[in-house]
């Protein structure tokens, strides 16, 4: 996967203290998104063709820049690859407790892998 036209990107990140919870629940109300953030939350970091299954490429780039931008996610750039990950430790230490519940609910209802939910998830 290549980030912003084969030219290494650096991504900006909200910091933990200015994730705010509507932000978040905004990012999370769509069921793409929501999946993302629960394939994302055994704590492996993806590239976008690891996440985008049968989504086209620009809607799943869309869909993570929302993420990014709510704090949600992070992107580190390797080369031309960047690597998507939950920010689980900022989460948990803004909102503690929600986004284990969040994921627990979306797994229990569908949404995201088809494996079960591990039992360190976020």
């Amino acid at each position: 996967m290549l980030c912003d036209n084969e030219a290494v990107h650096e991504y900006i990140h909200p910091e933990t203290g200015d994730i705010t919870l509507p932000g978040l629940l905004f990012a999370l109300s769509d069921a793409t998104r929501l999946s993302i953030v629960v394939t994302l939350s055994d704590g492996v970091e993806r590239t976008l063709n690891e996440l985008r299954g049968e989504h086209a490429k620009s809607t799943v780039s869309h869909h993570l820049k929302v993420l990014r931008e709510a704090g949600a996610i992070s992107v580190r750039s390797e080369g031309v690859r960047c690597f998507n990950q939950l920010r689980c430790d900022d989460l948990e230490t803004r909102f503690p407790g929600l986004m284990h519940f969040l994921i627990d609910q979306a797994a229990a209802q569908g949404i995201g892998p088809s494996s079960p939910p591990r039992q360190n998830a976020v």
